[in-house]
């Protein structure tokens, strides 16, 4: 099982799209900014907006593709609650 992820940075107004086996492990790894990359440039907690899951690694990539296109941040921005 692959889960496929958003998580939002309010400070900042971030958002990050992913995919992971286990989501509440990367979840706190962003958090603790243990995992260098674009979600460890900012402080404050990064907190999960959507979440969807998979059976194959593949079916991730390709999802997470999609939800990084255009469309597929829009429909992500409709998560954020302020």
């Amino acid at each position: 099982m692959f889960y496929i992820y958003a998580i939002y940075n309010k400070v900042h107004g971030k958002t990050y799209i992913g995919q992971t086996r286990n989501l509440a492990e990367r979840l706190s790894l962003h958090n603790k900014h243990v995992l260098k990359g674009y979600t460890s440039r900012f402080d404050g907690e990064w907190k999960l907006i959507y979440s969807e899951n998979v059976t194959t690694r593949q079916e991730a990539l390709k999802r997470e593709k999609q939800l990084k296109s255009y469309r597929g941040r829009e429909f992500i921005k409709s998560f954020i609650r302020e």
